[in-house]
């Protein structure tokens, strides 16, 4: 049942279903055949400290998924000796804990990536080794998440993120921290009505696109899993009107660990990857001439410049946007 718009408006992350039965649980250990970084990998797929699909809790980071099989709960922790033990509750259990090793990063392939050319990618390549590129496998998902984050802040993309998965979600089974949900299935982004999508923050362009590409279903997301390329997987994306290469990007990064995907258009990017390797901003096009020596490696390039700390200093003060949503 759809809530009301009160209910929504007082409740931004409420119990409104009792915790599933969450079923046996299901437990692994991932021993990674390199050195990993457990944090540095799986941490940066959570969208801000209230996300209601991913927590981190102590030494444990708590996922709640929609699977093609339902809804799981998996919890990560890493041990001493390098390796992970995870365990998976729902009906989906099955399907998340065998996802564990490619969510780690075990897909990852770093095999001709030379750090050298540049001190600070070298120098944070040496620090970081562990850092891998880890994918969600949740296509969808990390759609929705990407179209959230179009031409607004962080701040305001995270909220608009933590209220329509807690308002519309499937709450998640397990012993979780705090109460945490699934994101929508398909046809339930489809559903949201257009009162929620305003209450939770989103611009019209923004809703109509997740809605656009919810009509297309699993259709679009076999199309994208079955491109050949990253070029291949962007215009089956960017084919949906409202989405275009930057929002691509970010999904192919965040669902399938793209190595070599570029966020063309991002705000602040260009200028990161510019300050880090000259000193100096760049636009896209000097980004991409910058990155043209990494070919392949692009994605892991932008996360060793993330990952070393170095920040252009802040040249105007911090934005603080309006907020529209009672209006």
């Amino acid at each position: 049942m759809i809530p009301s718009a009160a209910l929504v408006s007082r409740h931004p992350v409420r119990e409104r279903d009792p915790r599933p039965d969450p079923g046996p649980r299901l437990e692994t250990v991932y021993r990674p055949r390199r050195e990993l970084d457990l944090y540095a990998t799986v941490a940066g797929l959570q969208r801000g400290p209230g996300d209601p699909a991913q927590a981190w809790e102590g030494e444990r980071i708590w996922r709640a998924t929609r699977t093609p099989q339902g809804v799981a709960t998996t919890v990560l922790r890493q041990s001493a000796d390098g390796s992970v033990r995870a365990a998976a509750w729902g009906p989906g259990r099955e399907w998340a804990i065998a996802q564990v090793p490619a969510l780690c990063g075990a897909t990852d392939d770093d095999a001709g990536f030379d750090p050298s050319p540049h001190p600070l990618l070298r120098e944070t390549h040496r620090r970081r080794h562990g850092l891998r590129l880890g994918r969600g496998d949740v296509l969808f998902d990390a759609l929705a998440q990407s179209v959230t984050e179009q031409k607004v802040t962080l701040q305001q993309a995270f909220g608009a993120w933590r209220r329509l998965v807690a308002w519309f979600g499937d709450r998640a089974p397990g012993p979780t921290p705090r109460p945490m949900f699934a994101p929508p299935s398909i046809d339930g982004w489809r559903g949201i009505p257009s009162w929620a999508w305003h209450r939770a923050g989103l611009e019209p362009p923004q809703s109509r696109a997740i809605v656009e590409a919810a009509r297309r279903g699993e259709s679009l997301v076999r199309a994208v899993e079955a491109a050949a390329d990253g070029p291949g997987r962007d215009a089956v994306l960017t084919s949906v009107r409202g989405i275009g290469v930057w929002t691509a990007s970010e999904t192919r990064i965040r669902a399938l660990g793209d190595p070599d995907a570029v966020s063309v258009g991002d705000f602040h990017l260009a200028h990161q990857v510019g300050y880090a390797l000259t000193g100096s901003r760049v636009d896209d096009d000097g980004m991409l001439e910058l990155l043209a020596p990494w070919a392949g490696h692009r994605q892991r390039v932008i996360r060793l410049i993330l990952a070393s700390g170095v920040r252009e200093p802040r040249r105007a003060p911090r934005l603080h946007p309006e907020d529209h949503r009672s209006r």
